[in-house]
Order: structure tokens, then sequence, then C-alpha cells
């Protein structure tokens, strides 16, 4: 890159750190006595000139001051070179408040509070996907001598609970032979292939225990074949609350398209693999309502197996360095956890 290239990218980077602290336009002079770049307030206000020029900068008002435009965003963050590292504290408090998570649904609500305190944004994790998930084990309590709960548990934590009626009496002897059965098909076994393994079950199973397990198996295969990644945890609502000339005549629109799970998870559809950091500015962003916003998300799982996807919504106005660490940092915490689970 050349030197010019260079030192023009410097004096945006500049306005966006001044702008995203102050919210209010920068000026050249202001940017000379910041930042130390070593150069004149001309050579900067010629600088911003070509920025703007190039729409990366815009004068929003008649004063000299500056501040980016979704373009000068999107440089921004496609040349930061260093994100904002955590501090241990911050790690440690992350590792903390996570570990102690009772289940997968506990985790999930202590990370988007955790994420949307780091960041100050709205923060949204999406449920593990069963798709991707592989069955650890079947429970099969007996209710009644007629009834029994099943309780399906994945690797990722995920526990789905259902009731069958067996429309007869079983003895605890034949609830143990069902309970062996179902597991030979289910345990270790993603998902899809469970599903098969358990609806062929009744077909090779002994005669008196077949009315059961077609009654068994029926519910089962709807459980196996739901797709409860379309189960969101939503927090931090409030924060953009916080500065509404952020979002000039369309926080209500925001308010609403965040209620609506759809637009959120259309917002995660980028994830592809674990760690892999997506950033949507401004018009980027495919709903219409959500175009006065920036989102930052990522998958998280382990390895190749990704397990879910998570983010931060907030204003284009954002600390894009802080936000980045911070959702990849809650994000590698929590497809650990789970994993391990």
């Amino acid at each position: 890159m050349a030197n010019s290239e260079e030192r023009r990218f410097e004096v945006l980077r500049a306005i966006v750190a001044d702008y995203v602290s102050n919210q209010e336009p920068v000026g050249s002079k202001a940017i000379v006595d910041r930042h130390n770049l070593g150069v004149s307030s001309a050579t900067v206000r010629n600088d911003m000139a070509a920025l703007e020029e190039e729409g990366y900068i815009t004068q929003p008002h008649t004063s000299a001051g500056r501040i980016p435009t979704d373009k000068g965003y999107r440089l921004f963050v496609d040349k930061i070179a260093e994100v904002k590292p955590l501090s241990s504290a911050e790690r440690r408090a992350i590792t903390n408040f996570l570990d102690s998570g009772t289940d997968v649904d506990d985790v999930l609500r202590r990370s988007v509070r955790l994420l949307a305190q780091l960041t100050r944004q709205v923060a949204v994790v999406q449920y593990p996907m069963m798709t991707n998930s592989t069955v650890r084990h079947l429970e099969v309590v007996p209710l009644t001598p007629a009834r029994l709960m099943l309780v399906l548990i994945t690797d990722t934590g995920r526990v789905d609970q259902r009731i069958v009626d067996l429309g007869d009496v079983v003895s605890e002897q034949s609830v143990g032979r069902l309970r062996a059965l179902l597991n030979s098909a289910l345990a270790g076994r993603r998902l899809s292939e469970a599903a098969v393994n358990v609806a062929e079950l009744p077909d090779s199973s002994p005669g008196e225990l077949r009315d059961a397990l077609i009654r068994i198996c029926t519910v089962l295969v709807e459980s196996l074949v739901d797709h409860p990644e379309e189960r969101l945890v939503l927090g931090g609502t409030a924060n953009l609350t916080r500065n509404v000339s952020d979002f000039p005549g369309s926080l209500r629109q925001v308010l609403e398209a965040l209620e609506e799970q759809v637009v959120v998870l259309k917002l995660l559809a980028a994830v592809r693999n674990p760690g892999a950091i997506t950033v949507s500015i401004g018009e980027e962003n495919e709903d219409e309502q959500m175009r006065s916003t920036s989102v930052v998300s990522i998958g998280y799982g382990m390895d190749d197996l990704l397990l879910g996807g998570m983010g931060v919504v907030g204003p284009t106005r954002m600390d894009y360095p802080g936000t980045i660490a911070a959702v990849r940092a809650v994000a590698n915490y929590v497809g650990q956890i789970l994993s391990a689970r």
C-alpha cells in the first residue's frame, strides 16, 4: 500500500475511534492533537477530503467535523490487524461465570447476559443445532405401569422430554428391555441416523414388545427430526436505548425486528464454522429494519463441529475491535463447555 493510502487509513481509523468514543463529528485539529500522526492539519484536511470523496466519511452538518459512513466502517473492519485483547480479569470472569452453568439452558442464558454486559449491545445466542448433535443416552422412566417418560440427552447437553401412553401395562422387566433396545439404536449416533434406526426398530423387535415400541418410536422420531435450533436467547435489548440518536427514526423498527426470531436467525445465517467472525454493517443487512445496525456474529463449537451461532447487534457506531474480541472469547468458552458436557 502506498504511504498516502496508509496515512489516509490512519486518519480514517482516528475518525472511527473518536466518533465511536464521543459521538461527535471529528475535525482535523482534533485528529492532529489526539493521534500523533506526524503530519500537519493541512495534510489531514487533504486526506479527509479524499476520504469523503471516496465515500468513507461524510459531513453530517455544516461544521468541519466528519463521521464514518457504512463504507468507512467496512474498510476499518476489513483492515484492523489487531483485535483489542481481553484482560486476564475479563477472561477469568468469563470462565468462572460460564463454568458454573448447571445445564445448557443456564449456560446460554449466562452467555447472553455476559456478552451484553461486555459489549453493551444486544446479545443473541442460538441453541445448539440438533441436526449436528449426537445422542448420548435415552432414559426411559416409568410414570405409571402404562405411561413412560422419555428423556433424550445429546452430546451438547440438550435434554428433550416426551411422554408416551402405551395403551397397556408393561412390567419393569419389559421397561428395562425397551431401554436397552432403544439405546442400542440411538446411543452415539447423529440425530438423522438415529431417526432412521428408531423408525425401523419395531420391525425387528420381539413380538411382545412391538406394540409398545411402535408407540415409543412414533414419539421419538418426532423428537429427533424436530429443529430446536430455531430457539434463541436474547438479552441486553435495553442497551440500544442508551443512545437513541444512533438510530434516527428507526429504533422502534430495530426492536420490533429483534422480537421476530426469523429476522435474528437470518442475521446468524452467515455462520458456517466455529471461530469465524462475520461483521455485517448497516446497508449490508438484508432486512430493511436492521439497516441502522451492525451485527457481529460467530459460530461456536469444537474443531470443525458447528453447534450454533451467537453474536451482538448494535449501532454502526460500535467499538468493533472490542466487540469482536468479546464475541470471540465467549463463543470459544461456550463451545468448550458444551462440547465437554
